[in-house]
C-alpha cells in the first residue's frame, strides 16, 4: 500500500500533523517555561501542548535544528485546528531558547485564535498566549483567547451569540490601535465592549511585578459590575 504524501509545511494538514505529534504540557519544559512566566495553569487547557524537538531555523540559515517547544492550537468558529503557533524553549525551560526567532506561526490564523477556554456568551480576547493566562491566573472565571499579535486581535472573528466583549490590551500604539479596530467592529455587530489595561507593559508584566491578588483586584475595577461576581466569584 503506498505511503500517504506528507502536507506541504506551512498549512493547516501540517499544523494538525506537530499537534498531533506533542504532548501534554504537565510534566514537560513547557510547564516549567509557563511556571516561570508565572503561570501555573497550562496543563489545564487542551489548546496548549509540548514538542521535545520541534524544528526550528533563523533565516540565514540553511540547517534546521530541533528546540523544545510550547505548542498553542489555532482554532476556528467551528473549532477545528487551522493552525498552530510555535515558542521555541531554552533547554532548562527557564525562558526562551537563545534563538533570533523565538516564535512562529503556521497554518491560517486570520480570524482564528489559540482559544485557552470555553466561553459562552462573555468573552476577554488579547494578543499574547503569556498575557491571556495570566488574567486567568488571576481570575479564573474569565474566558480567554489569544489572537497571538495585535494585527490578528485586530481581524479576530467573533463568535455568534456573543453578548459582551473584553478586549486586554497590551500597553503600545499597536495593541491600541488593534483594540480600536476590533471594538469598531464588535459594536457595529451590537456587541458591548470593554477595554482592560494594564498597569505595566502587558499583563504579564503586571502579574510578574504584583502578583495574582493584585492583578485581581485591578482586574475588578475594570470589568463590569454586571460581570464582576460571574466572572469573579
Amino acid at each position: 500500500m503506498p505511503r500517504k504524501a506528507k502536507a506541504p509545511g506551512g498549512t493547516p494538514a501540517a499544523a494538525a500533523r506537530l499537534f498531533a505529534a506533542s504532548v501534554p504540557v504537565e510534566g514537560t519544559l513547557a510547564e516549567t517555561y509557563l511556571r516561570s512566566r508565572g503561570l501555573t495553569h497550562g496543563g489545564v487547557t487542551s489548546a496548549l501542548r509540548f514538542h521535545p524537538k520541534c524544528w526550528h531555523r533563523d533565516e540565514g540559515q540553511t540547517k534546521s535544528i530541533p528546540k523544545p517547544a510550547l505548542i498553542a492550537a489555532v482554532t476556528d468558529g467551528a473549532g477545528a485546528l487551522r493552525g498552530v503557533h510555535r515558542t521555541w524553549l531554552a533547554p532548562d525551560g527557564k525562558g526562551k531558547a537563545a534563538v533570533e526567532t523565538q516564535r512562529r506561526a503556521m497554518g491560517h490564523l486570520l480570524g482564528n485564535a489559540v482559544k485557552l477556554t470555553s466561553h459562552e456568551d462573555i468573552l476577554v480576547v488579547g494578543e499574547g498566549i503569556e498575557t491571556m493566562l495570566s488574567l486567568f491566573e488571576a481570575a479564573p472565571g474569565l474566558p480567554v483567547w489569544a489572537a497571538l499579535s495585535s494585527g490578528h486581535l485586530g481581524a479576530l472573528l467573533l463568535s455568534e451569540g456573543l453578548q459582551r466583549l473584553y478586549i486586554a490590551i497590551d500597553r503600545d500604539p499597536a495593541g491600541q490601535r488593534a483594540a480600536e479596530r476590533l471594538s469598531a467592529r464588535a459594536t457595529k455587530a451590537g456587541v458591548p465592549v470593554r477595554v482592560l489595561e494594564p498597569l505595566l507593559g502587558d499583563f504579564n508584566d503586571d502579574l510578574l511585578a504584583n502578583g495574582k491578588e493584585a492583578l485581581r483586584q485591578h482586574l475588578a475595577r475594570q470589568i463590569g459590575r454586571e460581570d464582576r461576581e460571574r466572572l469573579l466569584g
